[in-house]
């Protein structure tokens, strides 16, 4: 869970610190999925945050509570968190340990990246949540995010969207307006770096895969033929590598004249190594995720103007979205009250609960939230519709992590070439079964 970086330190899942979780239990027989006992008022949730006090000062966490609460005081029931350390499971990442929990059915409500989402749903191992009052309300970009073989199987109570953090200053000290496309961003990057910036993008190893995203997938997202094309790389009929391409030639270029350093970026972890230059205006520019602006333990609180835009891409600045989300366990023991208490979290209450207190994009349709100014930017965009999807579990190859992790390749000294052949590879087992 680390290529979400340290998000839930801040903010959520995620997809979202680096976390791992592992175990086995059973269950031999089908259980009645919304009749289940009605004395068994226990839903075990595994997460990667234990509960805490409502007046902690890690607001995600806040926020979550405020809804579990909401949602136990409404239907009677105790939810039980099953919380991932990293001392407990040292071989192991959050997504290896939750899938192997889901598989041997040892918790009930899960909160799974995008790439446990695919494969458990592809498993028919979680339940299909589009019953569900709350799933009524969901935003498009959510439901094709968590559709997995016609199934709703997840949802999350806030969007998360990545986009490039920038010192704006900095930028107008220069001269510079803010880049729309690949070619704009090279030029401000030569200027930073003729004026002494060395390396003017802040990179870590977990996040340079939204600049691929966005350029990969800027037209298929907003070319009005999304559909068709997602079906024609399920087929084969087009390869992901063509779409990759373009993406990963930018961060070779980026690479190439020292805009980053791959050497740094590839053992740094996310915030840790490029926010202290990026605080202290040494580094114009970074990326994060959207909550990263509302907490001071990231960039909420910065002593000059920053703004948060998209990505740079053939249509603009384009935000870039991966999901996460919430599951029940399709044999889960309690599946019914955690049915219930899904419906519960994610119903335009707790959400707007949730997202009034995070100041987040919510994944219902129905509710807005004023966001702080920094983040106006990349959040008109995504009202007016514009973004790429960095997960979809519609695809046949699993996006956010092996992009990810063919993105490490190239900054370990790997070609374009051969990182191409890495997505023709993943494609060609998927078309395989």
């Amino acid at each position: 869970m680390k290529r979400y970086g340290r998000r839930w330190a801040a903010l959520l899942l995620a997809a979202l610190t680096a976390l791992t979780l592992y175990s086995c239990a059973g269950s031999e027989e089908p259980k009645n999925l919304i009749s289940r006992e009605e004395d068994e008022r226990v839903v075990n949730f595994f997460s990667p945050m234990e509960k805490t006090d409502p007046n902690a000062e890690n607001v995600a966490r806040t926020a979550s509570d405020l809804t579990i609460a909401m949602a136990e005081e409404r239907l009677g029931v105790t939810v039980a968190y099953m919380t991932y350390t990293a001392e407990n499971y040292q071989d192991k990442n959050y997504d290896e340990v939750a899938l192997d929990r889901a598989r041997s059915n040892m918790d009930d409500l899960y909160l799974l990246n995008p790439d446990t989402i695919l494969t458990l749903g592809e498993e028919g191992r979680l339940m299909d949540l589009s019953g569900l009052d709350s799933a009524k309300n969901l935003r498009e970009i959510i439901r094709t995010a968590n559709t997995v073989d016609g199934k709703l199987v997840a949802i999350p109570q806030e969007v998360v969207a990545y986009g490039l953090f920038v010192n704006v200053d900095l930028f107008k000290q220069y001269g510079l307006e803010l880049p729309e496309t690949p070619e704009d961003f090279l030029e401000c990057c030569r200027v930073f770096q003729e004026n002494g910036i060395e390396t003017p993008v802040g990179a870590n190893r977990w996040w340079l895969e939204t600049f691929v995203f966005a350029l990969a997938y800027a037209d298929l997202y907003n070319g009005g033929n999304t559909e068709a094309e997602i079906a024609a790389l399920n087929s084969g009929e087009a390869r992901y590598s063509d779409y990759m391409r373009p993406g990963f030639e930018f961060l070779q270029t980026l690479i190439d004249r020292g805009y980053i350093d791959a050497d740094k970026a590839l053992v740094s972890e996310a915030i840790e190594a490029e926010g202290p230059d990026f605080l202290a205006g040494k580094t114009p520019i970074v990326m994060a995720y959207w909550g990263a602006a509302n907490t001071e333990t990231a960039y909420g609180k910065t002593d000059f103007e920053m703004q948060v835009i998209g990505f740079p891409s053939s249509r603009g600045q384009m935000p870039v979205m991966p999901m996460t989300g919430f599951a029940v366990g399709a044999d889960a023991e309690h599946a019914g009250d955690a049915m219930r208490v899904l419906d519960v979290i994610t119903s335009d209450e707790a959400l707007q609960l949730y997202s009034e207190t995070n100041r987040v994009i919510s994944p219902s349709k129905n509710i807005k939230v004023d966001c702080v100014p920094a983040l106006r930017p990349l959040n008109d965009r995504i009202e007016e519709g514009v973004y790429v999807l960095g997960s979809n579990a519609g695809m046949s190859v699993e996006q956010w992590g092996s992009t990810c992790l063919i993105v490490r390749q190239l900054l370990g000294g790997a070609t374009v070439d051969q990182c191409m052949e890495a997505f023709d590879q993943l494609q060609d087992e998927a078309l395989a079964g």
